[in-house]
């Protein structure tokens, strides 16, 4: 085994797992060159606009059907944040609150939907700077009850501290009051009161 070298296999692993897989190897340090091996074309491409992002410079790709393999080498590129940090973008006084009122994101195919979700609400779980809290209206009560493949990232979530509330009316019409799986039950007062306090980014 070359201690200069890593490799990171994360084939079948859905968007955006490998990025963050990536991201965490670089942290974790050790080594002089990373190589990822993925096996879909969104992914590869993710993994290349990560490592510029990243300040790594792109060595090959190599291609094996469906496999590629990404090699980069670590520290050799200019980071995008170089740039950003002369002129910083204005941050929050606080946390956001994110208001999340449907199961999906966007309109389209609701498998797509269901998966561009779960894909969000992982990535939140893996922010440096999780949010304030996440408000569940409508159909998005529905990821915060069992049996939902949303329900373990929430729980993550709610274990970094971030406050998960459910709408009750909605649990209620939905037949899901008893069902709810993280968090904690609120109404409409509590949830206008809430939005207006701060920053939100609605889903």
């Amino acid at each position: 085994m070359n201690p200069s070298h890593r490799t990171l296999d994360a084939r079948g692993l859905p968007c955006p797992q490998p990025v963050i897989l990536a991201r965490k190897a670089l942290a974790e340090g050790g080594f002089e060159t990373l190589e990822v091996l993925v096996d879909d074309a969104a992914s590869r491409e993710n993994i290349l606009k990560f490592a510029t992002y990243a300040g790594c410079s792109v060595e090959g790709v190599q291609a094996e059907g469906a496999l590629s393999r990404i090699s980069l080498r670590v520290g050799a590129g200019t980071p995008a944040t170089a740039a950003q940090e002369a002129s910083p973008a204005p941050r929050p006084a606080q946390a956001p609150t994110v208001f999340i009122a449907t199961d999906g994101i966007g309109k389209g195919e609701e498998e797509l939907a269901r998966l561009l979700m779960r894909g969000f609400l992982f990535t939140l779980t893996e922010c440096d700077e999780p949010p304030m809290r996440v408000i569940l209206m409508n159909a998005g009560v529905r990821l915060a009850v069992e049996g939902s493949d949303s329900l373990a990232n929430l729980r993550k979530l709610a274990d970094r501290g971030v406050d998960i509330l459910a709408c009750g009316t909605c649990l209620d019409y939905y037949k899901l009051m008893d069902q709810l799986g993280v968090g904690r039950i609120t109404n409409m007062y509590e949830i206008s009161n809430l939005l207006l306090q701060g920053p939100t980014v609605t889903l």
